[in-house]
């Protein structure tokens, strides 16, 4: 849908993925105009190529803690997030709280996620090492090479195009405005404070703009910009009888991820990869993830292969999300998400609304502020 040329929007977002959009249902839904500019179709960046696994416990990292605590609140609002989305649009966005597995073939990764599940056990998270035997009683389609894992029974996975198609019909409900195919050029500003954006298409006037462009938004000419840089993943599709997944739950390895969705969908994923914006799908990707799902879970070779997409995750430099109010009045970060769009899309737009509400409670995104970069800079200065 296009915007009106010319008119003055209270908030351009800039973006249109998951994060985007849910960012602009929540302000649309405070009362304020809205209007996201996106220069593909809503969807079509990270949001479109992404699995979809929410799944802190698993994804649990030495030295994360900071993370990991805002990706367990993050998971915490899905389930209300969720139900809200569905209840407006009647979209079924593929929500399962089905758990995940991680497991170990060899003794090298026994040993990895032996060390990881005395992390998560130590910081008090639900995750409970299993024999190579109850591996199997709890997913059948386990290969018997599985030596053992994790069980994570609170993780969980939704659909994300089925979360883009639900976010830009409520959106549009709430009488949010989209325009696809447009790409933003720059931030525009007028004096310490933003007027718009510039796009190819002319300027869009507006009061307050939240980047959430992924991968490009340190790409808009704003002073002291996060640095956020594009991180290439590869995943594919699979296609399968829905009455017969490869298995229940998510299935995890170190080398791989699989989940099977309710209408035979098998997702396998994902490469990380510092390619700069090289979305080049690749024989040698492929292959290592079918071979690491096969290792597993044999039933994969017998799936129709029907997609092999790559996406540009945004990363920063400490793997964590940029959210918060920038050095222009006016402009709000909602980025740099990496591996956690689809999981922290709630509470970040929860957030970003709240800011441009101007409501002052304290937010679990407060540690993840634009400005830290800076400060670290400074501090790094001064100790030299």
């Amino acid at each position: 849908m296009a915007a009106p040329r010319g008119r003055i929007h209270e908030v351009v977002v800039v973006g249109g993925g998951i994060v985007g959009l849910a960012c602009a249902w929540r302000i649309a839904q405070s009362g304020a105009s809205v209007l996201v500019v996106e220069r593909e179709e809503p969807g079509a960046g990270a949001s479109g190529v992404a699995a979809g696994m929410l799944a802190p416990v698993t994804e649990a990292e030495f030295g994360e803690e900071t993370l990991l605590r805002l990706n367990l609140e993050g998971a915490a609002a899905w389930p209300a997030f969720a139900a809200e989305l569905s209840e407006r649009t009647g979209i079924d966005l593929e929500y399962r709280q089905s758990g995940a597995l991680v497991v170990a073939v060899d003794p090298d990764d026994v040993g990895e996620l032996r060390r990881l599940n005395e992390l998560q056990t130590a910081l008090g998270l639900d995750a409970e090492w299993k024999s190579g035997r109850e591996c199997r009683r709890l997913e059948p389609g386990l290969s018997p090479r599985i030596r053992g894992g994790t069980l994570a029974p609170a993780d969980h996975h939704v659909d994300p195009r089925a979360v883009v198609s639900a976010l830009r019909e409520a959106l549009l409900a709430e009488g949010g405005e989209i325009r696809s195919g447009v790409a933003v050029e720059a931030v525009e500003q007028s004096g310490t404070a933003v007027a718009g954006v510039r796009t190819g298409d002319g300027p869009i006037p507006a009061d307050a703009v939240v980047v959430a462009a992924g991968a490009r938004s340190a790409e808009l000419g704003v002073p002291d910009s996060p640095p956020v840089r594009p991180v290439k993943g590869q995943i594919l599709r699979l296609r399968g009888a829905p009455e017969r997944p490869p298995a229940t739950r998510i299935v995890r390895t170190p080398r791989c991820y699989v989940v099977s969705r309710p209408g035979g969908e098998v997702v396998v994923g994902a490469t990380v990869e510092e390619r700069g914006f090289d979305l080049t799908v690749t024989a040698g990707a492929v292959h290592r993830l079918l071979e690491a799902a096969w290792e597993v879970l044999p039933d994969i070779e017998e799936r129709e292969l029907v997609e092999a997409r790559a996406g540009l995750r945004p990363g920063t430099p400490d793997n964590c999300p940029v959210v918060g109010a920038g050095s222009l009045a006016g402009l709000f970060w909602a980025t740099g998400h990496h591996r956690n769009g689809v999981l922290l899309a709630p509470i970040t737009a929860s957030a970003i609304a709240a800011l441009i509400a101007r409501d002052q409670s304290e937010s679990a995104l407060a540690p993840f502020s634009p400005d830290r970069f800076a400060k670290a800079a400074q501090l790094a200065g001064s100790a030299t």
